[in-house]
């Protein structure tokens, strides 16, 4: 009888880990369509402002070296290692190094934006999206 109610216990508490495990991937889905959107709402309306769009540069995941890309787009942090392109497309700006990146430029591909940007970082230190695309287009081409 124990080795019944064992099993019975091992089915219900897969039944639990992989129903926490669907949660967690439609929240992720739900955060990710929304980041997009918000990323999608930035470029459009840094277009209709008129934000002079620039041809984006990317560092090396060593933190040396910037390489140039073939993204037009916006950067919208200060250490320049976030963008969107004039397509509303975000992007994480760092590459691998390399001569080939170094005489060619680098193609650095989109990523799914975070709704909080800089979440689970060591110096503890977020900013929501929203607040960071809003940021952006307030300094208008004064960005740094």
């Amino acid at each position: 009888m124990g080795g019944e109610d064992d099993e019975r216990w091992r089915e219900r508490r897969r039944r639990a880990v992989r129903a926490h495990a669907e949660a967690a991937d439609r929240e992720r889905a739900a955060e990710q369509a929304e980041a997009a959107d918000l990323v999608t709402r930035f470029a459009a309306e840094a277009l209709r402002r008129g934000l002079r769009a620039d041809r984006l540069t990317a560092t090396g995941h060593d933190g040396r070296g910037r390489y140039r890309t073939r993204i037009t787009g916006w950067y919208v942090d200060r250490a320049h290692s976030r963008a969107v392109d004039t397509d509303g497309r975000f992007y994480l700006l760092t590459v691998p190094p390399g001569l080939r990146s170094r005489l060619l430029g680098a193609d650095p591909r989109p990523s799914a934006p975070p709704l909080v940007v800089g979440r689970g970082g060591r110096d503890g230190e977020s900013v929501p999206l929203a607040t960071l695309l809003s940021r952006r287009l307030d300094a208008g081409d004064d960005w740094p």
